[in-house]
């Protein structure tokens, strides 16, 4: 079978840094542990595990004192860095800088816009990580938008700050903020560009991947999209490759290949999310490229 991996899957900036940042620490002997899976790569997890990297729930971290956790790329809200100074917790900081940034961003806006009585409005997954972080930074007084139905959370009569979770889809995005100026018209607004404020936070790397993978999925016959089952990078991007090509199979692991999917298919492309190895990859490359 001929076999493409398509080069710019792989792990993003972000948790390439993180992961970085583990084994640097790991390498020195230390004892660290990563609140929450460093990466939603569950191959990779196990790799780190053993290097000696321990993944703890919210609930162990609360109790645990005088040790080392690593705050992975998604962020985390101030309550853990309070947890952390009363428990004498080295922190071992891995937040991605977009994602720094993105929080600074909102807390700013929701203490210098308090007086306007507007609104600070996130488009994310409910129960992200990444999405708990940026919660956290406004005592969770945000309004949470995942998709159309949660418009009716929003006082489309009031200023409205809108921000992304960083590695939400652009097109969907786009579509959101048509549909509040939509809703801001029906209330009476001539001109609701006035009350919606715009900001651009979604990660490049992250969307730029998709016209690219729109692109490479064209290229094939059959696609194989690798990633963790949790990865919300990877159901999205999955998603859109399925669009264009509807031979797109996912797998997490190369045990998962099925050779039937194969029949009369002549060219297959390998690729990934932000948040699948290398290595992983090259592993299912190698499996497809020997049927």
């Amino acid at each position: 079978m001929k076999a493409e991996i398509d080069r710019k899957s792989g792990f993003c900036f972000g948790v390439q840094n993180a992961i970085a940042v583990a084994e640097e620490a790991l390498g020195k002997g230390e004892q660290v542990f990563s609140l929450g899976p460093i990466v939603h790569n569950d191959k990779e997890v196990e790799r780190l595990m053993g290097l000696g990297l321990v993944t703890i729930d919210h609930k162990k971290f609360r109790k645990l004192k005088n040790a080392k956790v690593l705050i992975r790329a998604h962020g985390e809200p101030p309550e853990t860095y309070r947890i952390a100074r009363e428990n004498n917790i080295t922190i071992i900081e891995a937040t991605c800088p977009m994602v720094s940034k993105l929080q600074s961003r909102i807390k700013n806006t929701w203490i210098n816009k308090k007086e306007e009585n507007g609104q600070i409005v996130i488009f994310g997954k409910l129960g992200h990580a990444e999405v708990n972080g940026l919660m956290g930074q406004i005592d969770n007084s945000g309004i949470l938008v995942t998709d159309p139905r949660d418009l009716s959370n929003i006082d489309v009569t009031k200023p409205v700050w809108l921000f992304a979770q960083t590695t939400m889809n652009t097109i969907s995005y786009s579509a959101l903020v048509e549909n509040i100026k939509s809703e801001m018209i029906k209330k009476g607004l001539a001109d609701p560009e006035k009350n919606l404020h715009v900001h651009d936070t979604i990660c490049r790397q992250v969307s730029d991947r998709e016209p690219s993978l729109r692109e490479f999925a064209r290229k094939h016959d059959i696609i194989i999209f690798v990633s963790g089952k949790d990865s919300s990078n990877g159901k999205m991007l999955y998603a859109i490759s399925k669009e264009i090509n509807p031979d797109t199979y996912f797998v997490s692991s190369p045990d998962e290949i099925d050779i039937s999917w194969f029949k009369n298919k002549r060219s297959a492309g390998i690729c990934g999310a932000t948040s699948t190895p290398k290595w992983l990859i090259e592993k299912v490359y190698g499996v497809v490229s020997s049927i």
